[in-house]
């Protein structure tokens, strides 16, 4: 039995026939509290393995970062406008719904939610494109934003977290719909590692693509995650943009349609999962659900995600602010060392909490690491309106300081 910091050895006994209760209650496909595969530390049975994940992960200073990175829009003063922060809370208050329903294990479900996008860029899925496009460039290899997730948790930060969190984190690509779900094989800890390491490569941009298209995760959480993911920004972008005072009148056309408005598509597209997937080991939308679904999403991405108006300021001001950033940073480390902002803001040891440093041996980089990985995991980090503020310090006569305009609160002609 594992041992309890406080009272008679009979409270250790009652908290962990509690834990035992709860995994009998869950379903025979869900993941049981004694199945979590490399869990460190808490042994006093008042958390689950992967009830602490989601501590380690919500106790992590990237964490704190979700409240000022751009989901889809900008450059907006608005509040109501979607942050990361939010959408990783409506992923986790989706598939817990789900899982619950399916009597999954709930702290696996929370914790893969809250993790998935810790590892995203500022200004969205542009610059993560950009700083993928860089990142080629100088290595030949590939940014995504669910593999640096996995890294930010397990490496930069050093957090023990247990195989199937990092996997279902990993796996979440919420960017291809499937009409069924259905888990992988289970890993090792050494065959998740080479498939991490292998996220970075491929050919091109395509090959790449297919190849994190392919993860699939190990865990029935792990899928229900996946699907929620879509599920809660689908919507929730339609919502951002007529916000942002976008006035599309394809959406509300399809609006009329039987998924209906982003609440009325959260309720029917969780209850059609749910129906379909009761007493079965994979995750299932009926095929009509699934076609309309795939309808909205590749609707959004026309209208929103690819409209010329939205995407004109992260082209000709964020890419080439990125980029001259990226150069920037590289020769600070060089010629500014301990007096740079790489590394009194990024890779000063114990930053994150950590006993030791991941990027340094004796203030230089370990052997496997280059200045382009730090760099890039530094830009990663940032908050919209942190890069903006680092890039002002490093370039202050760049006329391009001047360019980035914000649509503000009372701005009647934007509103």
């Amino acid at each position: 039995m594992r041992s309890v910091p406080f009272g008679p050895p009979t409270i250790g006994l009652q908290l962990e026939e509690i834990l035992k209760r709860e995994d009998a209650n869950l379903s025979e496909f869900a993941t049981k509290t004694n199945q979590a595969i490399g869990h460190e530390g808490d042994d006093n049975f008042l958390r689950t393995p992967f009830g602490v994940d989601i501590d380690r992960i919500m106790h992590s200073q990237f964490y704190n970062r979700y409240v000022d990175k751009t989901q889809v829009f900008s450059f907006y003063k608005n509040d109501d406008i979607t942050r990361r922060a939010l959408h990783v809370q409506l992923v986790s208050r989706i598939a817990r719904i789900i899982g619950k329903a399916l009597g999954l294990n709930l702290d696996l479900i929370e914790a893969i939610a809250l993790g998935h996008d810790i590892g995203h860029t500022p200004f969205g899925h542009k610059g993560e494109e950009y700083l993928s496009e860089i990142y080629f460039e100088k290595t030949k290899k590939f940014f995504n934003h669910n593999v640096h997730s996995v890294k930010v948790l397990k490496d930069i930060c050093g957090q023990k977290l247990t195989l199937q969190t990092l996997n279902g984190i990993l796996c979440h690509n919420g960017e291809k719909l499937c009409g069924e779900y259905h888990p992988a094989t289970e890993l090792t800890e050494e065959e998740f590692d080479e498939i991490f390491k292998s996220c970075y490569f491929g050919e091109n941009v395509e090959a790449n693509r297919e190849k994190l298209d392919s993860l699939k995760p190990f865990t029935l959480e792990g899928c229900v995650v996946r699907i929620s993911d879509m599920i809660a920004y689908v919507g929730k972008d339609r919502q951002d943009s007529y916000k942002a005072g976008f006035r599309f009148e394809e959406f509300k056309k399809s609006n009329a349609g039987f998924l209906g408005t982003n609440a009325e598509a959260i309720k029917n597209l969780t209850f059609n999962i749910v129906k379909n997937s009761i007493g079965k080991p994979y995750i299932k939308l009926d095929k009509d659900f699934e076609n309309e679904l795939r309808r909205v999403k590749d609707e959004n991405n026309t209208l929103i995600y690819r409209n010329k108006e939205v995407e004109e300021p992260y082209e000709k001001y964020i890419k080439p602010m990125m980029r001259l950033m990226f150069d920037g940073l590289v020769d600070d480390y060089h010629k500014k060392g301990k007096d740079s902002y790489i590394y009194k803001q990024h890779m000063q040891p114990l930053l994150y909490g950590k006993d030791s440093n991941f990027y340094l041996e004796n203030f230089t980089l370990r052997p496997e690491i280059s200045v382009f990985d730090v760099v890039v995991d530094y830009i990663a980090s940032m908050t919209d309106d942190y890069f903006i503020d680092l890039f002002a310090n490093m370039f202050p006569k760049n006329s391009l300081n001047k360019k980035i305009k914000y649509r503000e609160y009372f701005d009647d002609k934007k509103s």
